[in-house]
């Protein structure tokens, strides 16, 4: 990443901000017009394609001048940069003043909650914590403790039963 001083970057993040605003939605030739291309971005190639050849009236095609500034290109909307983690020692790379973690699609619950609570005691933000409560999964894990004591203490019982049962 380039270094810049506050000033700088947030002027290039708003630069950033109305140039996508005006930025055209690029589209693949005829997709407007025929239901089995898809609505994405594909070179023109042909010899007498229209929009390939920059013709007027027809859609823009993809160029240079559209792209955002490098400084500020590959960044969080927030100015932050993004960092993939898929697991608790992920979270070590992540510098909290600099830079916010995103959990990877693949990862469940149960290591997400890991992530989770390490994250927050190092103080590192997590862009998408997704409806996970650290507190209520903490209680249903000790609500699920409960009933094991209860069966333990049945089975001696029942124990207590059958050795005095074997004594008559």
């Amino acid at each position: 990443m380039i270094d810049m001083n506050d000033g700088e970057k947030r002027r290039l993040m708003r630069l950033r901000k109305r140039m996508s605003q005006k930025r055209p939605h690029f589209r693949q030739f005829e997709e407007w017009r025929l239901v089995r291309i898809k609505d994405h971005w594909r070179k023109p190639k042909g010899i007498d394609n229209k929009m390939r050849q920059k013709r007027r009236g027809w859609p823009r095609t993809v160029n240079a001048g559209y792209r955002s500034p490098k400084a500020v290109r590959h960044l969080h909307p927030s100015g932050m940069e993004e960092v993939a983690v898929f697991n608790v020692g992920d979270l070590t790379i992540v510098d909290p003043e600099t830079q916010v973690a995103r959990i990877g699609g693949t990862v469940g619950r149960r290591k997400r909650r890991f992530i989770l609570k390490e994250a927050r005691e190092l103080g590192i933000r997590i862009l998408n914590p997704g409806k996970i409560d650290l507190e209520e999964e903490a209680v249903t894990e000790e609500v699920e403790a409960e009933p094991l004591e209860e069966e333990e203490e049945t089975q001696e019982v029942v124990e207590a039963d059958a050795e005095e049962a074997e004594e008559e």
